[in-house]
């Protein structure tokens, strides 16, 4: 890993602190849709535009957790002939460009699982990988990923949903990076309203720790953004960017780009 570092000119390694100083915009993409050249690019722009925290979403072709939106991008990244291999390989080029800026995965246990936790956690950490968001990962099961991650510098990120109730405290409490706080039940997707009491929840986990909170599933714009980042330390939003990128393809780039500026400059 440290002649990887030394090629990359890597001085230091990104943490989650740089990504909370101030209020923090991560985006999501599904590498891969259209193609991982495309992803590449569009990596670039969202990290021009200001973005705190790229999520990299692996595709799988039962992601449980997501919407149709985010689902379709999975079905065509695989078809693009996708593999976790080759996303490793993109991501190496990003790193060349882009040596310190905070990444993290997101995809199922079965790609993690069948890649084989050992193997796939040395690779994230030989690209400065933050670390892992888990979604049909049970808290209860944690330990099975989150003790072979610890090896590698990366953290498996906890998630809280609002039916989580008198489960808040224990996974608050071993919270780790940051706590992906789900804003409404269902999967993921654009929603015109939340309706979800979310000032409710993150009174109840700051109880237990000061990791910072960030609220993703169904912020689609500025304006449910501001309101989202005004009660938590940052905001996720991942279908709105894959609607884009499914709309305009190999052309997404300057969408991209100016969709995640839009939410920048809102949450400032």
């Amino acid at each position: 890993m440290l002649q990887l570092l030394d090629i990359w000119g890597l001085k230091s390694m990104s943490n989650f602190n740089d990504v909370f100083k101030k209020k923090a915009f991560i985006g999501f993409l599904t590498a891969g849709d259209p193609n991982l050249e495309s992803t590449e690019t569009f990596i670039d722009k969202m990290i021009e535009a200001g973005t705190s925290l790229i999520e990299i979403g692996i595709p799988f072709s039962d992601p449980i957790a997501e919407g149709s939106v985010i689902t379709k991008a999975d079905i065509r990244a695989l078809a693009a002939n996708t593999t976790t291999d080759k996303i490793f390989d993109m991501l190496k080029n990003v790193r060349k460009k882009h040596p310190d800026f905070p990444l993290v995965f997101m995809t199922y246990v079965n790609p993690v699982f069948s890649y084989g936790y050992d193997r796939f956690f040395k690779k994230a950490q030989e690209l400065n990988m933050l670390g892992i968001i888990i979604p049909d990962l049970p808290f209860e099961e944690k330990n099975e990923a989150s003790i072979i991650a610890k090896k590698y510098n990366q953290e498996v990120i906890s998630l809280i949903a609002p039916t989580s109730d008198d489960r808040i405290k224990k996974i608050a409490s071993d919270s780790n990076g940051f706590i992906y706080l789900v804003s409404s039940m269902g999967v993921t997707g654009m929603r015109s309203e939340i309706k979800t009491d979310l000032n409710k929840i993150v009174t109840e986990i700051r109880k237990y720790t000061n990791t910072p909170i960030a609220i993703g599933f169904g912020i689609s714009n500025p304006v449910q953004a501001k309101k989202m980042a005004d009660i938590s330390d940052g905001v996720i939003i991942g279908s709105a960017i894959v609607k884009i990128i499914e709309e305009h393809g190999e052309n997404a780039a300057p969408f991209v780009y100016d969709f995640c500026k839009s939410i920048v400059d809102s949450i400032k």
